[in-house]
């Protein structure tokens, strides 16, 4: 088969590492990619939103499979387009139509699905400019902190959470009135906080059946401790160690479950990942989010506990046959820390050498903000690259990341030392 990752992070070259060790797999494609995915694919330059060009990639390359890996195409309809495409709709698109990507693409949709299904989540109204004084008196109502969620798609930054009441409503106010996230904050949902610690889910569907891949936990704060801005995502263990037998059969029945269901009720057509993010309050899951598709750094250590052969995996997901397939999961622990260019996630320079990626033995190099350029791999992200090990346990593994990270260098590279610190 010939395949097409389309996207050009840590996930996608995740992706990519793990279809080129299917026998399955004849010829890879990524677009855009970036220089760790150019060692293993072919790299072609189109913009994951440009579906005329994807198309004629799709057509010249005889391409069967489209891995989606980023939200943006799956929000905008990319597999709706191929469907609605006589020279297309027989290529396999993993990811779901339109309509049901409005569960990433939208909080209030998203809300609106779980409270309908029974699916536990915090209470939460949502409010336009129209309504800005009715918001007010909602945050009034609550106890801090406050939880504001931009509508739409803010690039995993349209979240705050506040613990002055006259911050939450001058925040509110520049998120509704001054468009201080554009499109996205349109609408803003406010939501009661929910304390606890989290985690993520990831499962498989077909439209029909679903599989349960391992649970991960990311790290989203630049700083140690769990402090700073909100970033895409600084590293990430798997398995969860306080995620119990008990506790995930109560993830599946009382979240998974209800949502694969609840997809086929509402005539939401799904192929692909459902990436749910949770947070476990006393001993019981409540989800926070939906994704579409699968989380960056969750992928690099999810992923790489996979022995199935993810080539098969998707083709039973095209075939609606996912329940014929056994998923066999590596039983050692996967952990990721991601290195980053200094300034991220504000302002920060590119460009930089990366020097030290062939010392590297004991852990795996997934490529995210990094590209070739004159024979060398230099910084072209925020997110440089994504360094995962196993190990026995998750703090062997850590270890290694952090053994191996020291033989890496570019200027003003920064991670977190504290990756798993909380569990």
């Amino acid at each position: 088969m010939n395949i097409l990752v389309l996207g050009s992070g840590g996930r996608e070259h995740t992706f990519a590492w793990k279809i080129a060790q299917s026998d399955r797999c004849e010829a890879l494609y990524v677009a855009p990619g970036n220089s760790g995915t150019e060692a293993i694919a072919t790299n072609l330059n189109i913009a994951v939103t440009d579906f005329d060009a994807i198309k004629s990639a799709v057509l010249a390359h005889n391409i069967d499979i489209v891995v989606v890996g980023p939200e943006d195409p799956l929000v905008q309809g990319i597999h709706d387009f191929f469907l609605q495409d006589d020279a297309l709709k027989n290529v396999s698109v993993i990811g779901p139509q339109k309509a049901a990507a409005e569960l990433e693409g939208s909080k209030e949709f998203a809300k609106e699905f779980m409270m309908r299904h029974h699916i536990p989540t915090a209470a939460y109204e949502s409010f336009t400019k129209d309504n800005v004084e009715d918001g007010y008196k909602f945050l009034e109502s609550l106890n801090p902190p406050y939880v504001l969620k931009a509508d739409g798609l803010a690039a995993g930054k349209g979240v705050l959470i506040l613990n002055d009441l006259q911050e939450a409503k001058t925040e509110l106010k520049s998120m509704l009135v001054d468009a201080k996230f554009g499109e996205a904050s349109t609408k803003v949902v406010i939501e009661e906080f929910l304390d606890g610690i989290e985690l993520s889910c990831f499962v498989l569907t077909d439209g029909k059946n679903y599989k349960v891949l391992p649970t991960a936990k990311d790290y989203k704060r630049i700083g140690e401790g769990d402090t700073g801005l909100n970033t895409g995502g600084m590293g990430a263990v798997s398995p969860v160690p306080f995620a119990t037998k008990e506790f995930l059969e109560k993830i599946e029945n009382r979240v998974v479950k209800p949502t694969v269901e609840g997809l086929k009720k509402d005539n939401l057509p799904y192929v692909g990942f459902i990436f749910i993010g949770l947070i476990k309050v006393g001993d019981d899951p409540k989800v926070i989010e939906y994704n579409v598709r699968m989380g960056d750094p969750e992928t690099e250590v999810v992923l790489p506990r996979l022995k199935t052969d993810l080539v098969s995996i998707f083709e039973a997901m095209g075939n609606q046959t996912l329940n014929e397939i056994s998923i066999e999961i590596d039983e050692r622990a996967a952990t990721t820390v991601m290195l980053v260019s200094g300034g991220y996630p504000e302002a920060y320079e590119k460009g930089k050498e990366i020097t030290g990626i062939e010392k590297i033995s004991d852990s795996i190099v997934f490529h995210a903000g990094a590209k070739l350029q004159d024979g060398k791999v230099v910084t072209s992200g925020g997110r440089v690259m994504a360094i995962t090990s196993y190990g026995n346990t998750y703090n062997e593994a850590i270890k290694k990341s952090y053994q191996s990270i020291e033989k890496l260098n570019f200027d003003k590279m920064y991670y977190r030392k504290d990756i798993g610190f909380d569990l």
